[in-house]
């Protein structure tokens, strides 16, 4: 296993009785406890030896919740930590902090379906055993992030979404969302304060509940055990990769001809572009529905079909050394060209340009072996017609600020940007009468905007560490905020990457955090979010010194 993989992996250290008797007294009986590290995706959020467990059940996690609250210590829901920000722990946290990981991966991960294709899961479940579990009935959903090892949990926490939006003349198949997978929530089961009580409980919520709503996308500030998931037929996806269209003719002025995004769009509804630094050709990714196989298609029986993107070549890998490790960050531009050659050279050797298979195989790609790099993230809303544009706008304003960057010595991004496009969550798409949306989900529709049907997803990839890289970010954060600023457009951050940045830091920005953030869903909505996450976790148990911060 490399390095990378193992660092997926948390450091387990079974607790010494006597120790645990007398730093957590009367923590509850048989529940596994032990000692544990935590790393989320890239390294930067870091802690050793922390206090974790592994509950068996929710009613152990119940057990636990009300110990942590008793005792003063606050309780961390720990699934994949395939995340960037600071939503489970925040950075410098000491091993001897009161804070108890509960790990949901170990146990948490039933699974079963009832007669309406409503799939019942534990949110310790991966992405990649839920899908396989659905293939095999053939069932399935529209879009997926590409890792498959990232928990259900964590992805409903934080609105995950892969990309997707109706190609012209697709009409949505029932029980599937172009929206992010928070949109697919029927019900779920949490820990949650009960006042009558006077203890933490378990406690079912339907979607047409209020307070289901901001469950839905809680950003960690809840602790969820169980969810019912409507699901839709299974489809065969056929993906096309190419690298032969110029940025210059996919991300062109909006009304070009050519190959365009919006034309990829139109004709399939499912695309991704990843864009290496300082190169002229990106990696674009055309999914399409393809109930047979095309004759030139490779069939595909098993996800993780680009296994040189997991793997770097040795002499892309040797540079990506030099940068980090000799502080070579002037090869920024070496390195994005020796990335995409490996990705050219790739697709040919591994027959991959062309697979097609059931859509599992074909959406899920990332594995924890890949490069990992820090990403900044946002959701641009948009009216269909006005993508293009908006993509054009971005990408234009990307490349001039890189190159003013370089103009100067400075090479602040050495990875991708990376483009997705998906509709919006239409509560709708459950088929339950009061269906209520995700209130802070980055995908929630703009009410006072019903012709934005679309959300524009960003990110911007580097190596921790690189120099000028937050001061980079800041200044693009500033355009988009000032550029799709609600005239046709408006941005919203992607919760689980970086965004509110100063000159130095991501998550630091006072005027993102207390104006930006909750004027982006309306006042309203955020408070309603915010009353309701503290009501039904009025202690805090959930808490840490950023989400404190976050819903003050």
């Amino acid at each position: 296993m490399s390095s990378a993989a193992l660092a997926a992996v948390p450091v387990l250290v079974a607790a010494d009785p006597a120790v645990a008797a007398e730093e957590l007294p009367g923590f509850p009986a048989g529940v596994d406890l032990y000692r544990s590290a935590y790393r989320n995706w890239v390294g930067d959020i870091t802690a050793h030896g922390l206090w974790a467990c592994a509950p068996t059940s929710p009613d152990q996690v119940v057990d636990v919740v009300n110990w942590a609250w008793r005792n003063g210590w606050t309780a961390r829901a720990r699934g994949a930590s395939h995340g960037w920000a600071p939503l489970t722990i925040t950075e410098g946290t000491p091993s001897d902090a009161r804070v108890i990981l509960v790990d949901t991966t170990p146990h948490l991960t039933g699974v079963s379906l009832d007669a309406t294709n409503a799939v019942r899961a534990g949110t310790g479940i991966t992405l990649e055993a839920l899908l396989t579990f659905l293939e095999g009935h053939g069932l399935g959903v529209t879009h997926t992030p590409a890792p498959g090892d990232i928990t259900l949990g964590g992805a409903l926490a934080i609105d995950a979404h892969g990309t997707a939006v109706p190609a012209v003349g697709e009409e949505r198949l029932p029980g599937h969302t172009y929206g992010s997978l928070s949109n697919l929530v029927l019900s779920l089961t949490a820990v949650v304060w009960d006042e009558a009580a006077g203890r933490y409980a378990l406690r079912t919520f339907t979607r047409d509940e209020a307070d289901c709503a901001a469950l839905l996308t809680h950003l960690g500030r809840s602790l969820v055990t169980e969810v019912v998931l409507r699901v839709g037929a299974n489809v065969q996806l056929r993906c096309v990769s190419r690298t032969d269209i110029p940025a210059k003719e996919l991300f062109a002025a909006p009304g070009s001809s050519g190959r365009t995004l919006e034309h990829y769009l139109n004709e399939s509804g499912r695309v991704e572009a990843i864009w290496f630094a300082f190169t002229e050709h990106p990696w674009l990714k055309v999914w399409s529905i393809a109930p047979t196989k095309p004759a030139s298609s490779r069939q595909v029986d098993s996800p993780y079909n680009y296994p040189f993107s997991d793997h770097l070549p040795t002499v892309v890998s040797d540079i990506g050394v030099r940068l980090a490790t000799k502080t070579a960050w002037y090869l920024a531009p070496v390195f994005g060209n020796a990335q995409l050659a490996a990705v050219r050279a790739g697709l040919l050797a591994t027959g991959s340009k062309d697979i097609w298979g059931p859509s599992k195989n074909a959406l899920l790609y990332l594995r924890p072996t890949t490069l990992r790099l820090t990403a900044n993230g946002y959701a641009l809303h948009t009216s269909r017609a006005q993508v293009q544009r908006v993509v054009s706008e971005f990408t234009s304003f990307y490349r001039e600020l890189l190159d003013a960057y370089a103009a100067k010595g400075r090479f602040p991004v050495n990875g991708t940007v990376e483009l997705r496009v998906t509709g919006l969550d239409d509560a709708a798409d459950v088929e339950l009468d009061g269906a209520r949306t995700p209130l802070i989900s980055a995908a929630r529709p703009f009410e006072e905007h019903p012709e934005w049907d679309t959300a524009v997803w960003l990110d911007i990839l580097t190596m921790p560490g690189t120099p000028h890289a937050e001061a980079f970010l800041r200044d693009l954060e500033q355009f988009l905020l000032a550029t799709f600023d609600g005239r046709y457009a408006r941005t919203r951050v992607e919760w689980s990457k970086g965004w509110g940045y100063t000159r130095d830091a991501a998550w630091a920005d006072e005027e993102v955090l207390d104006t930006v953030i909750p004027a982006s869903f309306g006042e309203d909505v955020w408070r309603e979010a915010s009353d309701t996450l503290t009501r039904l976790d009025p202690h805090q148990v959930y808490g840490n010194a950023f989400l404190n911060r976050l819903f003050s």
